[in-house]
């Protein structure tokens, strides 16, 4: 129960909050719950009830109410994987991404150790050229426009010539290269199966094809794709794959169904190609670019690319997003209008929406404080999305994200450990810390457990006097990490 307060001589709003929160029954469990979501940006509010049953007796354990909260509702963490969004969440998100992607490396989390020994490699797979761009050459002092650019040159991705620019090739492509990621995994097995001289039937039989993969996105405004794949027995990680079944072939089989031309006997047929609906000018073809980097993935040594090092890169990228190549974060679809730029009234008749004028769009592309090479793009898109052809692609519903409309990361079933796995044993974890803290007895292993319950959203965000506890809770946050920093460094030097 808040107590009655004359505030209004207080002129900040967050303070005038926080002095309300303070006088509340129960401040330590307002206190409580925004240090529990550990920093995050905008967590979400929920309101229910839940009930841990034991199954046999019926007796109950354990139960809970967001009505015996001090505001009413419990703040849970967003979980948003976008450091644009949440930095908080993004570290948990990279946190699991990389122990996901060593434990299939390295062994643990379920998977054996002998893993590592599996032939693996970390492959890059980026997209063709839409037009020339201003670059840094590995080969050549000078870009083709003759200027030397600095690592953080803002032209660096923008096409020589916009004029001539293919943006929408760019933007197809971007549609569609989550589905020439899919196609292309059982492209790739195919080509080995060719390259060993096999049937896929016969191959199959002997082992299996393991992946995990993350998107990113180049200056270009293009996404590539860093994938882990790995040979394992028919089985799966607790099995070894043949000993015919080497780092050579899988490499020669990514190759082929990626970017070599056919040439060669067995390149014929292996490359993996989408056929989008025509324009104009024809079909399109969705292939992926020469510039694809296949190397080994190695047990330990110096300078190499060890297991630390490819889950270190994988998990940096799963936090980033198209932002990162000069877009913005959120959707450009009016919400009233859901897009369409009208709505029906009453009468079944088409009625211009009042939000966005008839455009569709939340706020005008041409206002957009970006670079004139992404407002392209996101007009491109926005374009192709109402062309029937490209209808089923929706892509003004991803104008923003510049047409990709595909995941940043997946992984194949028999990889390694899940994500959802990777929380059951935070939460559990945390649970029974909770309950240690609070003197209670845990169910014995043995005992079955039900839990019932209903759950609401309620609405994201803290109310303006808890975002200055979180605040303080992630400054307290950032000065624990940033210790524990300092202290690893000189542990370091003392070696």
């Amino acid at each position: 129960m808040t107590r009655h307060l004359d505030l209004r001589h207080v002129k900040s709003l967050a303070v005038r909050d926080l002095i309300e929160l303070a006088n509340l029954d129960d401040f330590d469990r307002v206190t409580e719950q925004v240090r529990q979501v550990a920093g995050c940006t905008r967590p979400v509010n929920l309101v229910g009830h839940t009930t841990t049953l034991d199954a046999s007796t019926r007796t109950v354990l354990r139960s809970y109410s967001t009505t015996d909260e001090p505001t009413g509702r419990l703040l849970t963490a967003c979980g948003n994987r976008r450091a644009s969004r949440c930095p908080a969440c993004s570290r948990v998100y990279a946190a699991d991404t990389y122990h996901l992607i060593k434990a299939g490396l390295s062994g643990g989390k379920t998977v054996p150790e002998t893993v590592r020994t599996h032939p693996r490699v970390f492959a890059t797979l980026t997209a063709p050229s839409f037009g020339p761009v201003h670059n840094i050459p590995g080969d050549k002092p000078r870009c083709a426009c003759g200027t030397e650019h600095s690592e953080d040159a803002p032209e660096l991705g923008t096409p020589l010539r916009p004029s001539t620019y293919d943006y929408t090739g760019a933007v197809l492509w971007n549609a569609h290269a989550g589905a020439l990621w899919a196609r292309t995994t059982t492209y790739i097995r195919r080509a080995l199966a060719a390259y060993l001289d096999m049937t896929q039937k016969a191959l199959n039989a002997a082992l299996r094809i393991s992946f995990a993969k993350v998107a990113e996105y180049q200056k270009r405004g293009l996404v590539h794709f860093h994938a882990v794949i790995r040979l394992d027995g028919p089985e799966g990680s607790n099995q070894p794959p043949p000993p015919w079944a080497t780092v050579g072939a899988l490499t020669a089989a990514i190759e082929y169904a990626t970017f070599k031309e056919p040439d060669d006997e067995i390149a014929k047929d292996m490359r993996a190609c989408l056929t989008v609906a025509p324009d104009h000018r024809g079909g399109r073809e969705i292939r992926w670019g020469n510039r694809v980097d296949v190397r080994e993935i190695t047990v330990g040594g110096d300078g190499e690319l060890t297991d630390q090092a490819v889950a270190g890169y994988v998990a940096k990228y799963a936090t980033k997003s198209a932002e990162d190549s000069g877009t913005v974060d959120r959707s450009l679809i009016c919400a009233p209008c859901g897009g369409r730029g009208y709505l029906r009234g009453p009468d079944g008749f088409r009625d211009l929406c009042a939000d966005c004028e008839g455009t569709g769009q939340a706020e005008p592309i041409k206002d957009l404080r970006i670079q004139s090479h992404v407002r392209q793009m996101i007009a491109t898109a926005w374009e192709l999305g109402n062309r029937p052809e490209y209808a089923d692609l929706k892509l003004w519903k991803w104008a923003h994200m510049l047409g990709f409309r595909g995941h940043f990361s997946t992984k194949s079933r028999r990889y390694s450990t899940t994500l959802g796995a990777l929380r059951d044993v935070r939460k559990a974890w945390r649970t029974a810390q909770a309950h240690a803290n609070a003197g209670q007895d845990q169910a014995e292993e043995e005992t079955t457990l039900v839990t019932e319950g209903s759950w609401a959203y309620l609405a994201s965000g803290y109310r303006p006097g808890e975002e200055l506890l979180a605040a303080q809770a992630r400054h307290e946050i950032q000065q624990t990490r940033q210790a524990a920093d300092r202290t690893k460094t000189e542990g370091e030097l003392w070696q």
